[in-house]
């Protein structure tokens, strides 16, 4: 078939049409299609429905300011008619039907209470002026075309579930309708059409789209573009869920789950007369013509088992139980029937096996109605004691996870629990459908966001997303966001593994970030951030219960932010770090710390606190975790010492070439804190702790390098008596000098608890009197390695290494949490 000869249709919602440059757009627009046979639908200018029926209650109420609403009206469709050039017979159209809108008001207000009748013929003449505005526009355009005031095809008559569609007079009309009016292209109002006695009539809310498909039907288009200002349907609210996705194409069937439960740019009874037909509805933008859209049609597409999650907010749980109902028969046709009556709207159902109770879910307005109506329908009962009571659950949202994928899928409930379970969500009750198709849970409406996020996470994001934390960007940290950025998109394609930079903070600042951190240009967004830190909100932000997996990577050596660790961890907050702080802090705090990790499951790694890059505490693990005892952990944990040490070998001054080592950047801004031992003890407690030992970090005994007189002042008060380090050293190194031997400084921690750390003399063939300048070494003595112990060397520090160590314990997180690593 010629694409030229079909007729497609179209409907234009009042966002499309609000002002004149937007008539113009969807002028434009239409011209431009490939189709030569149209036929479109028209809502009001937006808002103008809204200002009609307000224009209608001021007037039965007799309130001021009718007559400059109805001005402000006209004087605006007046200025868009004028922008688009319309005719002189539009002018004069628009100034007549001024006057009859004038003259309704009048008699509404004479009438006093808001009648129906005039309320319908009102609140539709928006349509009327906008499909008299685009007819214009079109002819400015170059375009002809046809106007069709509905109310002269479109027949319905008021049903139970809504307007209900007169097919067989509605199609006698058009057909007339057509034999005056032959043109090719059509405008048609929205939202208005006529009973059978001629009554005029609306059809509702939304009612512009369930006349676009009525008279898509009755012109036999072959498609249904429904026009509005978002991209289509997407995966949840976007304004819930920021990261919801277009769906490209949805069944029948599920944009009627969707819709039902509140998809806001799809309406129920839009896809009656669509799937009655079997005419595909395509969702698209009027301001973003060039995007696909979705389109919904009788064919099942199903990309996944769960397409879109929707919720209904405003709603309340009513329940009815009692003993008396178990193994009634009729109890539900009795609840319901009688609300039915009442004209009590149910939302969701749930009913357990046992039948001690049935729960529903009601408009919040209607709550009061249905339990008075319940308490009225089961007096006798309730009397008896046979129902309980009839309570109501206020404050409820239902949200919808829709799918036609879910069918024979197994899994999908329990993993739709499991999100709202690590949300911290109570589910109040649930329904599910034998078509497996929607799976329906009632939460607290204050969950309802939180719920929502949860369920769509689960759903679209990988199960091994991680939402990631970072403090403390200095050489390592910044030297880690480099290699998560280089690591990033090859995890993500080989292991779905997707970490998410979503937090970053200095001592002063922080910066969160509801999505994510471009890690290559963290810190420099962070230093336009005037948010105060606040390390509680940090990780409240970081735990987001939306997202499946959280961690912070702490880089700093603050005691502050290790103080953090037990209310992230409690939290379910995994943390990785090489602070050593928390590791050698308070024994208590220690065990608080692990059983913190232990009760969420939360891990907590911090590797890189004693080897940097070195596989120290990992391979200490392994041996304990298999079975090996402990006799005696030696090292150089210092790679400052190391490189001071392996130099002194040459002789010469030990203060010069601490003064060398700092102008290399291999000592802290402070030499005092290398030279002092105090981090290789606290590496040592860490090893210590990790063998079962109760240690703290007195127990070591440890001799510093820096003598007393030295300790106390300035950084550059220090520096400029350096010399004076010599003094001490050549007495202390002479003390300790044999003949084939070289100093070095070791810690040693035997199996009971006996723990030192300071300078030795060790043969020249000893493994530790060969190292490369800045090594660190460990060695394990064990039963199984005793005689030959076991040795992990490399290089100890740096913040390659370091951030490579850190990165290391993350993706062993990651991996113990499911990601094919």
């Amino acid at each position: 078939m010629n694409p030229e000869s079909i007729l497609v249709a179209h409907k234009f919602g009042g966002s499309s049409v609000a002002d004149v440059e937007r008539v113009r757009n969807v002028a434009r627009l239409l011209v431009k299609r490939p189709e030569s046979r149209q036929v479109v639908v028209v809502s009001a200018l937006q808002g103008v429905t809204d200002t009609l029926l307000e224009l209608v209650r001021a007037a039965a109420g007799r309130r001021e300011g009718v007559e400059e609403g109805m001005d402000a009206l006209f004087q605006r469709h007046w200025e868009v008619a004028e922008g688009v050039e319309a005719s002189e017979v539009l002018r004069t159209t628009l100034d007549r039907e001024s006057g009859e809108l004038r003259a309704l008001l009048h008699a509404q207000g004479l009438l006093g209470s808001p009648s129906a009748d005039l309320q319908d013929l009102i609140s539709g003449m928006g349509e009327l002026w906008s499909a008299r505005i685009l007819q214009a526009a079109l002819r400015d355009a170059g375009a002809e075309a046809e106007l069709l005031d509905a109310r002269e095809v479109l027949v319905v008559e008021p049903g139970e579930l809504g307007p209900v569609v007169n097919w067989e007079m509605s199609r006698e009309r058009l057909l007339l309708w057509k034999r005056e009016h032959p043109g090719a292209r059509v405008v048609a109002t929205g939202f208005i059409a006529r009973e059978p006695s001629g009554r005029v009539t609306t059809l509702g809310r939304n009612g512009s789209d369930f006349s676009a498909a009525i008279l898509s039907v009755l012109f036999g288009a072959r498609e249904l573009n429904i026009w509005t200002d978002v991209d289509g349907v997407l995966s949840a609210d976007p304004g819930l869920e920021p990261e919801a996705v277009l769906l490209p194409e949805l069944s029948y069937d599920e944009a009627l789950e969707m819709a039902y439960f509140g998809a806001r740019v799809l309406h129920p009874l839009t896809l009656a007369p669509a799937i009655m037909a079997g005419i595909p509805v395509h969702i698209r933008n009027t301001f973003r013509p060039d995007q696909p859209g979705t389109r919904i049609s009788g064919e099942r597409t199903p990309s996944g088992p769960v397409k879109g999650i929707s919720v209904i907010e405003d709603l309340a749980l009513v329940n009815l139980e009692g003993a008396g109902m178990i193994g009634v028969p009729g109890t539900a046709e009795r609840v319901f029937g009688v609300l039915h009556r009442a004209g009590v709207s149910v939302v969701m159902i749930s009913q357990g096996s046992s039948e001690h109770s049935i729960c529903f879910v009601v408009r919040s307005p209607q709550a009061e109605l249905a339990r008075s109506t319940l308490r009225s329908a089961f007096e006798r009962e309730l009397r008896a004691g046979q129902v309980k009571d009839v309570s109501i659950t206020g404050n409820i949202a239902v949200l919808a996870a829709v799918g036609d994928g879910m069918a024979g899928t197994p899994g999908i409930a329990a993993r739709i629990f499991g999100q709202l379970a690590r949300a911290g969500v109570n589910v109040r009750a649930i329904a599910q459908g034998a078509s497996e198709r929607n799976v329906s849970v009632a939460v607290a409406g204050n969950d309802a966001r939180r719920a929502l996020r949860a369920i769509h996470s689960g759903v679209y994001l990988s199960p091994q997303t991680l939402s990631v934390g970072l403090v403390g960007p200095g050489n390592v940290g910044r030297t880690l966001l480099a290699q998560l950025a280089e690591a990033a998109p090859r995890l993500k394609r080989e292991a779905n593994l997707e970490l998410r930079l979503r937090a970053i903070s200095t001592s002063k600042h922080m910066l969160l970030e509801d999505r994510a951190l471009d890690p290559t240009g963290a810190v420099e967004a962070l230093a336009t951030s005037d948010q105060e830190t606040n390390l509680s909100l940090l990780g409240a932000h970081v735990g987001a219960s939306h997202l499946p997996h959280a961690v912070i990577l702490d880089c700093s050596a603050s005691d502050q932010v290790a103080a953090h660790y037990e209310s992230w961890l409690k939290a379910g907050i995994h943390v990785v770090t090489p602070n050593k702080q928390a590791g050698s802090g308070p024994y208590v705090r220690w065990q608080a710390l692990q059983g913190a990790a232990r009760g969420s499951n939360a891990r907590w790694r911090y590797e890189a606190t004693v080897g940097a890059g070195l596989p120290v505490i990992q391979t200490l693990r392994d041996l304990l975790d298999t079975g090996d005892r402990l006799h005696r952990v030696e090292g150089i944990l210092s790679g400052t010492l190391s490189y001071l040490f392996n130099r002194f070998d040459q002789g010469g001054s030990f203060a010069a070439l601490v003064r060398e080592a700092r102008e290399l950047g291999f000592t802290e801004p402070d030499p005092r804190d290398d030279l002092s031992g105090l981090d290789v003890a606290r590496k040592l407690v860490i090893l210590g702790r990790e063998a079962g030992l109760e240690m703290e970090l007195e127990d070591v005994q440890l001799e510093s390098l820096v003598p007393e007189s030295l300790r106390g002042g300035s950084v550059d008060a220090f520096m400029d008596r350096l010399e004076e380090l010599d003094e001490h050293l050549d007495i202390r190194f002479g003390e300790l000098s044999r003949p084939d031997h070289v100093l070095r400084y070791v810690a040693h921690l035997s199996s009971d608890g006996t723990a030192s750390v300071g300078p030795v003399a060790l043969p020249v063939a000893h493994p530790f009197a060969n190292l490369k300048p800045t090594d660190n070494v460990v060695q394990f003595t064990t039963d199984r390695y005793r005689e030959n112990p076991l040795i992990v060397q490399g290089p100890g520090a740096g913040p390659e290494v370091t951030a490579g160590g850190v990165f290391a314990d993350l993706l062993r997180v990651a991996a113990a949490l499911g990601a094919p690593l």
